[in-house]
């Protein structure tokens, strides 16, 4: 009978398992990824920003919608950090942030490729959610 425990197998390392190499992909995915985002959100290097951003959500924030992404940049940061740092909950920072970015694109009314895009990279930080270790107390 074949064990799946890297323990047992002396030539295999935690780090071959599959399952191992699916939730270090999807940390450091979900690390680099929003950190660039959100770092570009002050230069407006890969897109204009503020064209996704509802009309809805300077009405409630009476901001320059540059200035809410800015804000939006600090948070995609911040949530990167979390990943890298706290992969369990990270994840579902990353996740609820995707799910509040596909709710802004539907209210745009346009997008929908990248709204639907964005649900396949919250159902990928659910996934890494499920992979991440439990850190328990007093470790």
């Amino acid at each position: 009978m074949k064990s799946s425990s890297a323990l047992s197998s002396p030539g295999r390392t935690l780090a071959s398992e599959p399952g191992r190499q699916a939730f270090l992909l999807l940390r450091t995915v979900f690390t680099v990824a929003p950190i660039l985002f959100g770092l570009d959100k002050f230069t407006n290097l890969l897109a204009d920003w503020t064209v996704y951003l509802a009309p809805v959500a300077t009405a409630v924030i009476p901001l320059p919608a540059q200035t809410i992404m800015y804000g939006v940049g600090i948070v995609e940061i911040l949530a990167g950090i979390a990943v890298a740092v706290r992969p369990r909950f990270g994840s579902m920072l990353v996740a609820v942030w995707l799910l509040g970015i596909i709710v802004n694109l539907l209210l745009l009314g346009s997008f929908f490729d990248v709204a639907l895009r964005d649900f396949g990279l919250l159902v990928g930080a659910l996934a890494l959610n499920r992979l991440s270790p439990r850190i328990h107390r007093g470790q």
